[in-house]
């Protein structure tokens, strides 16, 4: 079908296209589809209009030059699919929105709101349509009354404080991750090890990776310090309750034994009871940072997979823009609309209406904003439970029940300390209860305040010592990062974007930088930030992929340039490459050692029942099975199974002693298993042998 003038409207992705055509639509919306390709044509306000969508990125960042080597300075934007074989995908949408651009007489970028959205709707507005500006808009929803009013009230021009600061961050972003990877690869390329391996860094993974580092030298230096603790169980009544001595932690271990003998009587007097009251205000709406985080605590999911089920909510039109910083929601959402909506759904109907029974619909607000886009919040057009996913119930759930708690009122908890005397000795009885639920009742499954309830009890009174017990501890080192706990001191130390991290994250995972939900550091990416702390610090240097990140929110707010900051960035690099390559043959030849180490711990799985050798992974022609590192002295052989990523977990099988593994097949769910086939656990598999252990 041919039109010969008409409004073209850009949209990000295929689904936002249709929610703003069938928005904007007055009267019939013609669905047209050309390569599998489909746009819209419909009329509004008299005129003709067509909504085409792009696939993210129709353009990015290439070398010039086709040569393999660093400093790499000179690049331009090419279509998407001539850079990556894994974006040939984005051709036919490349091509549908070249054809369509011919004949628009004006045009209007609809593309999510942010430096990314903006980038890709100029490339395309720049590079298909050959014009230099258009009108924008502005959208945090893909409600219909928000498109409408999008569309009516268009900004005339882009952003271009928000393009200025997208352009530039992808420049230096593609300057720092290109040459920083070349030239570590090369560096093993040019050794003359034989090792060969694409080793990545940028301007956010290396210092990422090196805070992941330096908490594991943390942990692997920490030298536990023994401590000692007393407690006495109380018994009133039925209930027996736990008390400490008031010391918690006794260091000496003399002085303990001497507490414990003195105390150990069954007798215990109150001494005193205090009580405290105090508010517990309800938690701010999400903003990304928050929503991946509790979105690992609550379920488990990545922040990858956090975002992905976010956008894809979003593109349904049921909760708002997904990256956002801000802890705010402003009234002109229509709160009262909303929660009707809202009400309308069974699992919330009762929080809706005591909500809406108040005086004033008031939301508690954070401190952090976002010039771009309020917090997280759903929308009033109410999902069918049916058409989302198991995970897409699960997290719309929980930035529902994060909007109506925002609405609570302060709950309140009763604090009770009961000081007893034990011959003398001084424990510590604590009772904690909620006095008034408020917001806890609108979160609820979410949070989990433990409750320690306390029968009434009063000065003078006698109670039975059921026993009284000395226990011996350790110092612990601190935690390991969660996936959840690290995106958040990346956001703390001002290290990437919302829009990011969770990328960020993922590549240091697939790079085998980084393993396991509780991260641990592996010995080649210990072995990369150490090698680059001692040759090229830079690299790695929190300070300066800060100071990055604050010259880019500079040419946001229009006081620097992006040519400018570019071009700063452009020397600092080139300094850094200049110092590397003077120590190129050096840093090879410790990474392809610390590649070698790697690949052979990876293939250990733990250690051999019968000879305490390794049992290690190995491969003969075509097959795998596990063998002993003793051998031939040692003949253990387990078999592994077929077409599988297989991984140590480091546990052993309380039957038959041997290590336990996980087991990862494409398409399926992961299980555990032993080595051994014989194993009494084993004894009800199926053929598939797919029973989790």
């Amino acid at each position: 079908m041919v039109f010969m003038s008409y409004t073209l409207i850009i949209a990000e992705k295929p689904k936002a296209a249709k929610k703003i055509a069938e928005s904007l639509a007055e009267g019939k919306l013609k669905v047209l589809k050309k390569n599998d390709v489909e746009y819209y044509y419909f009329e509004r306000n008299g005129k003709p209009h067509i909504v085409a969508p792009s696939v993210g990125h129709l353009f990015n960042l290439s070398s010039i030059s086709k040569k393999w080597f660093y400093p790499v300075f000179d690049y331009e934007w090419k279509p998407s699919f001539l850079v990556s074989k894994f974006s040939h995908f984005s051709k036919k949408y490349f091509e549908v929105l070249k054809e369509l651009a011919s004949n628009a007489n004006d045009v209007i970028i609809a593309t999510d709101y942010d430096t990314e959205g903006e980038v890709i709707g100029y490339n395309i507005l720049r590079f298909l349509l050959n014009r230099k500006d258009a009108k924008r808009m502005k959208f945090s929803t893909l409600t219909k009354e928000e498109l409408i009013d999008s569309y009516e009230n268009a900004m005339k021009t882009l952003d271009w404080g928000q393009l200025e600061a997208g352009l530039a961050r992808h420049e230096i972003d593609w300057l720092w991750g290109i040459n920083l990877t070349r030239a570590l690869t090369l560096s093993l390329k040019n050794n003359g090890n034989n090792v060969f391996s694409i080793l990545s860094t940028g301007r956010v993974q290396g210092p990422t990776l090196s805070l992941l580092v330096k908490r594991e030298e943390e942990i692997e230096n920490f030298k536990p310090k023994p401590y000692w603790q007393i407690f006495a169980f109380i018994k009133i009544g039925k209930t027996k309750y736990q008390s400490i001595y008031e010391e918690d932690k006794i260091w000496d271990k003399e002085k303990a034994q001497k507490v414990f003998s003195q105390s150990n009587k069954k007798v215990a007097r109150v001494l005193k009871i205090k009580r405290r009251q105090y508010e517990q205000l309800p938690p701010p709406p999400f903003n990304t940072t928050d929503l991946q985080t509790e979105a690992y605590n609550q379920f488990g999911f990545s922040p990858m997979q956090t975002m992905n089920l976010a956008e894809s909510l979003y593109q349904k039109g049921i909760i708002s823009y997904p990256r956002t910083s801000s802890q705010k929601i402003p009234s002109s959402i229509g709160f009262k609309f909303i929660l009707q909506a809202l009400g309308k759904l069974s699992p919330y109907n009762k929080i809706v209406n005591k909500i809406l029974s108040g005086n004033e619909l008031h939301v508690v607000e954070g401190s952090k904003d976002d010039p771009a886009h309020p917090a997280i919040y759903p929308t009033k057009e109410i999902p069918n439970p049916n058409e989302l996913t198991p995970q897409e119930r699960k997290l719309y759930d929980l930035i529902v029940k994060r909007f109506l708690a925002a609405f609570g009122e302060p709950s309140i908890r009763e604090v009770t300390q009961v000081i007893l005397d034990i011959n003398g000795k001084k424990f510590i009885l604590k009772g904690v209860k909620t006095v008034k639920e408020g917001w806890i009742e609108f979160y609820y499954p979410y949070v989990s305040d433990e409750e320690i309830l306390l029968p009434e009890l009063k000065e003078g009174e006698e109670l039975e010592v059921e026993k009284v017990e000395i226990l011996e501890k350790k110092t612990e080192p601190p935690p390991r990062y969660t996936q959840a706990s690290i995106i958040k001191e990346m956001e703390k130390r001002g290290l990437g974007t919302k829009a990011t991290r969770s990328e960020i994250l993922k590549t240091l995972y697939d790079r085998n930088y980084i393993m396991g939900k509780s991260i641990k550091v592996t010995p080649l990416g210990k072995a990369v930030v150490k090698i680059l702390e001692q040759y090229s610090p830079k690299i790695i240097s929190e300070e300066l992929t800060r100071k990055l990140e604050e010259e880019m929110e500079n040419v946001y707010n229009g006081k620097k340039k992006r040519e400018e900051i570019v071009k700063e960035a452009k020397k600092l690099l080139e300094e850094i490459l200049s110092d590397f390559k003077k120590v190129e043959e050096k840093i090879g030849k410790e990474l392809s050692s610390a590649i070698i180490i790697s690949r052979n711990e990876k293939r250990i799985l733990g250690k051999c029942s019968i000879c305490a050798g390794d049992l290690i992974i190995i491969r003969y022609k075509g097959k795998a099975f596990v063998g002993c590192s003793n051998y031939p002295k040692c003949k253990t052989i387990y078999p592994l199974p077929r077409n599988a990523r297989i991984e140590a977990t480091g546990k052993i099988c309380e039957k038959c002693n041997t290590p336990i593994i996980r087991v990862f097949r494409k398409g399926k769910r992961a299980f555990s298993m032993c080595l051994d086939p014989n194993c009494p656990t084993k004894a009800n598999w199926g053929e598939n042998g797919n029973n989790k252990k």
